[in-house]
């Protein structure tokens, strides 16, 4: 299933989409205890909203080996975990806005993980259990800034950093699983989901031994390789198969 979230004039609501063209709305949010009403609305595209409102975004960072090497680092020996603040979330279509502070801004191509239970101190083996569902997202990098820092807090944390969506698909083939990114009509990125160092139920857990993952959370789970630079009237689009698209344009600040 496939649920999204939509603003219209009478509010922001959470919806399963019942057909490629109609919402069916929800009280509230899957994993907040909502539940589904007798009342269908048209999806429109541009209505659609970040599918999910977490209280922490967790990355991962070099979980792909070959993206470590691009950039010349080693491969860590446990998952490298780092936030982007929520206040970083953007929509597919909205704009990400590059700051003026940074002079090289990059694209990194993830599948986002949407908790839909508490987990705390899990295991592997139970670990998926926990999980609502899945999304396309881009963890956009302000990599100059990254390199300076040494934390990523700056890099990884500006506004618009972090467009997430289309929407939250709560069945996926992980192992089958691809990846990619595309800047202006040119295939930038593309890996599976079976070449993550630290695969996805092991990542989940590890978290949740360090702090409890709330229903709405999101994990990050890493790049494949390719990362490039965005610049200024730029398109990139970040595609999960089984999933969908999210497709932002980019602006100056």
């Amino acid at each position: 299933m496939r649920f999204v979230r939509v603003q219209r004039q009478d509010g922001r609501w959470f919806g399963r989409l019942s057909t490629d063209t109609t919402v069916r709305l929800w009280s509230a949010a899957p994993w907040a205890g909502g539940v589904e009403l007798d009342r269908t609305v048209p999806f429109v595209a541009a209505e659609a909203m970040v599918p999910v409102e977490p209280t922490k975004i967790v990355c991962v960072g070099r979980n792909y080996r070959a993206h470590a090497a691009e950039l010349g680092n080693e491969m860590p020996r446990e998952p490298l975990l780092f936030f982007k603040p929520p206040s970083a979330l953007a929509s597919s279509g909205e704009p990400i806005r590059l700051p003026s502070a940074s002079e090289r801004v990059e694209h990194e191509s993830e599948l986002a993980v949407v908790m839909g239970a508490k987990l705390c101190d899990g295991r592997p083996d139970d670990a998926l259990a926990a999980v609502f569902g899945y999304a396309a997202a881009n963890d956009v990098t302000a990599r100059d800034l990254q390199k300076r820092d040494g934390q990523w807090a700056r890099a990884k944390g500006f506004d618009s950093f972090c467009p997430l969506g289309p929407w939250i698909e709560t069945e996926l083939a992980l192992e089958q699983t691809e990846v990619r990114a595309v800047v202006n009509g040119e295939l930038r990125q593309h890996g599976f989901v079976r070449d993550m160092a630290f695969p996805v139920a092991d990542l989940v857990a590890y978290i949740s031994r360090i702090m409890t993952l709330e229903p709405g959370d999101v994990v990050l789970t890493g790049t494949p390789e390719g990362v490039g630079p965005l610049r200024a009237g730029d398109v990139v689009e970040v595609s999960v198969s089984g999933i969908g698209s999210i497709r932002n344009p980019v602006a100056a600040r």
